[in-house]
């Protein structure tokens, strides 16, 4: 009797045992041990732009199973450095964001490589000489957009309703200052502007990326300026902007004033397909999928390529309408 029961008593163990074993790699799945977290700083809501380029973002993470904590810096660089600094505190597994301007930011950095926590930089680059401080970037050519508005500028030069007194007078409407995006795209839009001397920027100011902005500084161009030929807006909003100060001052936006603008929203688009605007030089707002990807390979101690860039193109007014039927932003 005394070894029936030590055999049953240790069969009951032997299964309690296993049933212990079996339930553990269940409770570990369950637990989300396998997940990611990922934080991400964005620049704001400045734009139509941005605007796609956050939800893209956020729908991708809920669609590759990582979890997004997301913070809107509302274009201040001091509310981005809270929110990485949060995130690092949070100990999430990695971090990225748009830096709203290129320096500044080697500190921050820092402190998450000493926390482990991998970043990645996305749309915009910084300025740090230390590119160990982050993983890869993910976005755009900037110089090369800037460059491609240039150009297009130079084989329009013998336009008559372009070049109306042998001089091309443009005015600039900047980006934020300090942003990558605003120093890049001007300087590959000057550049392309040397092949042809008769092209001049007759003033230069900031817009912040807004409509408003873009409105606001055209107005000032407008009633500072006489003959104005053409505008050179570093986003599609600040064009918008600009579209409705010359139409107030009397004046019809792409006849009069040829505009030419980058991002290709769809509210650019539905203008460039009007005529208001002449030429929309593309930059790709969906970086989202291509981001969790990098996250997925970041987190996983995989070599990812210093630098990812999107693919782009570029439209005039029939290539806009074409496109206007299944543009998704």
């Amino acid at each position: 009797m005394k070894r029936l029961m030590a055999a049953a008593t240790s069969l009951v163990l032997a299964g309690s045992l296993a049933a212990c074993g079996d339930d553990k790699p269940e409770t570990s799945a369950a637990s989300g041990d396998d997940s990611i977290t990922m934080g991400f700083a964005q620049v704001g809501a400045e734009s139509g732009w941005r605007t796609a380029n956050t939800k893209s973002v956020q729908e991708a993470a809920k669609a590759a199973g990582i979890e997004l904590k997301f913070s809107d810096a509302q274009q201040k660089q001091e509310n981005q450095l809270k929110a990485i600094r949060s995130f690092i505190q949070q100990k999430v597994d990695v971090i990225s964001f748009s830096p709203v301007v290129e320096t500044g930011w080697d500190t921050v950095l820092m402190e998450a490589k000493r926390a482990n926590i991998p970043v990645i930089l996305t749309d915009r680059a910084v300025d740090s000489k230390d590119t160990s401080l982050y993983k890869t970037f993910l976005g755009s050519d900037f110089v090369l957009e800037g460059k491609k508005a240039g150009e297009w500028l130079v084989k329009q030069a013998d336009a008559a309703d372009v070049n109306k007194d042998g001089a091309i007078k443009v005015v600039e409407l900047q980006g934020t200052t300090g942003a990558a995006p605003a120093i890049d795209r001007k300087e590959g839009f000057e550049e392309a502007m040397k092949a042809n001397p008769k092209i001049a920027i007759a003033a230069s100011q900031t817009g912040d990326f807004t409509r408003d902005g873009g409105k606001k500084v055209m107005e000032s161009f407008l009633k500072a300026q006489k003959d104005i030929d053409v505008v050179f807006a570093h986003n599609d909003d600040m064009g918008l902007g600009a579209i409705e100060a010359i139409e107030a001052a009397g004046k019809k936006p792409g006849k009069d004033i040829q505009i030419i603008t980058i991002d290709a929203v769809k509210d650019g688009m539905t203008a460039l397909a009007e005529g208001k605007i002449n030429y929309i030089v593309e930059c790709n707002p969906l970086l989202g999928p291509q981001l969790m990807d990098l996250a997925k390979k970041v987190v996983a101690k995989q070599d990812v390529p210093q630098r990812v860039l999107t693919e782009e193109t570029a439209f005039d007014q029939a290539a806009a309408k074409a496109a206007l039927a299944s543009r998704q932003y």
